[in-house]
């Protein structure tokens, strides 16, 4: 295939027009209606309970940091208010933005806007970028939310653990959009009514920044920065840790998720922060289905999908030594195994790619 131009701008975004990838009919499995209405449904419950004990704990260790503050015994209830604050807002971003999280509407709204808030993503401008990434998943020139490029940039992604590219990235947008300007790759994918909301949502939390700055510069402590900014920081690391798994290694320009996406078995602590996404080809071949329901789905789904990764552990040791690979070989890519009773990836994929999967 040669170099790609991950730019939704550039030559690789209009050849996946001309050749069809754009927009593709993607290959699902079959299920019976009846089946997938039941997966389909949503509940409150489920999310209700999970965002109480969230926000609770929260607070809970936001409360004792402080009580504690400034001694180091504060320390291990800052890193857990952290990874909260830094790592579950992105995994509620997500499935809240998907509207499927609650079966009220306004419920997931309100979770949106302040996850959106605390992982430094504007939900105006994110929506259509995720409904970007769901429509051409890892399409090179298309979808705007690739995590891992090739030639992968680990120096990137290991400063992630740590948010030093994505959170600076997201607050310079956010002062961008603040200023009354809208980016020309967001362009390419928010339509433009949506551009004044863009701008008023980066102008309030402009605005918050500011408060929490000025607060922390008048009690002359970086302590209001600990409840609010800096979390996002030293509490990415699980969310870059789970992310970087979802299609990290895997096939790019192809239209069966089986082959760019990983299902992994996780712990529960990391599935209740991940909100289930560990189930990852499940929730990119059926969307609007639930993260609560997203086990059942597995179930029934798996004969035809590839074995999960058994845990976190063993997903980056499969997938480690091939971003090594692509180093020096950009087009190489980790062809995930089909059980016997699964139906066959198709083979016309483009450029190639198939041709370097090992």
């Amino acid at each position: 295939m040669g170099k790609r131009d991950y730019s939704l701008l550039g030559a690789d975004a209009k050849r996946a027009v001309e050749t069809g990838l754009a927009a593709a009919e993607w290959y699902h499995t079959d299920i019976p209606r009846a089946q997938m209405k039941a997966l389909m449904q949503r509940a409150d419950q489920p999310a209700i309970r999970d965002t109480i004990l969230l926000y609770g704990c929260m607070i809970a260790f936001a409360g004792i940091g402080i009580a504690l503050w400034p001694s180091w015994w504060s320390a291990p209830f800052w890193l857990a208010y952290g990874v909260l604050y830094g790592s579950a807002s992105d995994s509620r971003w997500h499935e809240c933005g998907h509207g499927t999280a609650f079966k009220t509407r306004t419920y997931n709204d309100w979770v949106y806007q302040i996850a959106s808030f605390m992982i430094v993503r504007n939900p105006h401008a994110w929506r259509w970028s995720h409904a970007r990434h769901h429509t051409d998943t890892i399409i090179v020139g298309r979808d705007p939310e690739i995590a891992l490029m090739r030639p992968p940039d680990l120096a990137r992604m290991i400063a992630n653990f740590l948010g030093l590219i994505d959170a600076w990235n997201g607050w310079g947008r956010m002062l961008y959009n603040a200023a009354g300007r809208i980016h020309p790759e967001e362009a390419d994918y928010i339509p433009e009514t949506e551009y004044p909301k863009v701008i008023r949502v980066a102008r309030i939390w402009v605005a918050i920044y500011a408060a929490t700055i000025a607060l922390a510069i008048a009690i002359g402590s970086i302590l209001p920065l600990m409840v609010i900014g800096l979390p996002r920081l030293y509490g990415a690391w699980h969310h870059v840790m789970t992310g970087v798994l979802q299609h990290g290694g895997l096939a790019d320009n192809v239209v069966d998720h089986r082959l760019n996406s990983r299902t992994v078995y996780m712990n529960p602590i990391s599935r209740f922060i991940y909100w289930n996404m560990n189930y990852h080809v499940e929730h990119h071949m059926f969307p609007m289905v639930p993260y609560h329901q997203l086990p059942a789905l597995h179930d029934r789904i798996k004969h035809d999908l590839p074995a999960p990764n058994r845990s976190i552990a063993e997903a980056f040791a499969e997938m480690w030594p091939a971003l090594k690979r692509q180093l020096r070989y950009e087009d190489y890519f980790l062809r995930r195994d089909l059980p016997p009773t699964a139906k066959p990836y198709r083979e016309d994929f483009h450029d190639g790619a198939l041709g370097a999967a090992e």
